[in-house]
């Protein structure tokens, strides 16, 4: 997965608008979420409600139920987590002085534009792109079925070389057990 597909995975929809939530923000900014959500607070005035919300905690627990969300476990339990929308993440970059957060707010912008140009396609262009990545995905699977019967067909083969050398060693005991001399009291 590239770069901009990963920013891409990290864009949800929530009350009907394209966001990112702050732990991946953090996440892909390398910092903790704390710092980021400390410099937002700092820095309130930049970021009005149609740059950024928090999540209702009916909303965060929809969400973390029907994700498998590691930073759930995280948060203290009665913190959600803050959405940025795409002005809030370029908002973001201005209040982050780093060359990792320049980095990433162009990623962000570039997945975000990307699939704002994905939506305005006409459905039968997005259909072409869905064919696309179907294709590529199916040649990848091939690949990797491929590759796992070459290797089922060794360790097959490693499992009958195991199978016939314990079936030696057990046949070696039998016989070292026939003639060896019995062990303990002897009547005469």
């Amino acid at each position: 997965m590239n770069d901009l597909e990963l920013v891409r995975s990290k864009i949800y929809e929530i009350r009907g608008q394209k966001v990112m939530l702050d732990f991946d923000l953090a996440e892909l900014y390398q910092v903790e979420t704390r710092v980021l959500n400390q410099a937002v607070k700092r820095n309130a005035e930049r970021f009005p409600y149609d740059f950024m919300f928090q999540l209702s905690a009916g909303e965060w627990e929809n969400m973390s139920s029907q994700f498998v969300m590691t930073s759930r476990a995280k948060r203290p339990k009665n913190s959600v987590p803050y959405a940025f929308t795409e002005h809030g993440v370029v908002m973001l970059s201005s209040i982050l002085r780093s060359s990792v957060a320049i980095h990433v707010s162009i990623l962000v912008a570039r997945a975000f534009v990307a699939m704002r140009q994905f939506m305005s396609l006409p459905k039968t262009d997005k259909f072409a792109v869905l064919e696309q990545r179907i294709e590529k995905l199916e040649n990848y699977i091939e690949e990797v079925i491929t590759d796992v019967n070459d290797v089922n067909e060794d360790t097959r083969m490693q499992i009958e070389l195991i199978n016939e050398s314990l079936a030696e060693l057990q046949a070696e005991k039998k016989t070292l057990k026939a003639t060896r001399p019995a062990i303990g009291f002897k009547p005469q």
